[in-house]
């Protein structure tokens, strides 16, 4: 019984760090950091962002997989997280469209011109309303 279990634990973090390789690896081809960096004029401090998005990934899968820590967590601390988990996800997808050219082709497509900002802007409302329609009524 008890291999049993230490055989599935070490898959099971094995696994882990596989899959959070892969994301970790994408956000870096992606150039992710390096492009926030840029658009926010804070690239001095890069490296600063890495560690940060490292060190919030291992204390966000730590959270996940032991909920029962003995530490408060607060309003405060669910609406911080919150906001950075949400801010990371939409960056993530925005760059990997970006990358994948989906918005130009898009724009291209239905011959839009003018309000390419608002159309984005609505794009990020839908996913907020949508995330807060799940979470709040169905789960």
């Amino acid at each position: 019984m008890w291999g049993y279990q230490i055989v599935l634990g070490i898959l099971g973090l094995l696994f882990g760090i596989g899959v959070a390789a892969g994301v970790f690896a994408l956000g870096a081809s992606l150039g992710m950091v390096p492009r926030i960096a840029g658009k926010t004029s804070v690239a001095a401090y890069v490296p600063a962002l890495e560690n940060a998005l490292i060190f919030g990934g291992i204390f966000g899968c730590i959270l996940a997989i032991f909920p029962q820590l003995p530490f408060q967590v607060g309003l405060w601390f669910l609406v911080v997280y919150g906001l950075a988990s949400g801010v990371f996800l939409g960056c993530l997808s925005v760059a990997l469209a970006e990358v994948l050219n989906v918005f130009p082709v898009l724009f291209r497509r239905v011959n839009l011109k003018n309000g390419l900002g608002f159309l984005i802007t609505a794009f990020a409302v839908g996913k907020t309303v949508g995330g807060l329609v799940y979470f709040l009524w169905i789960a």
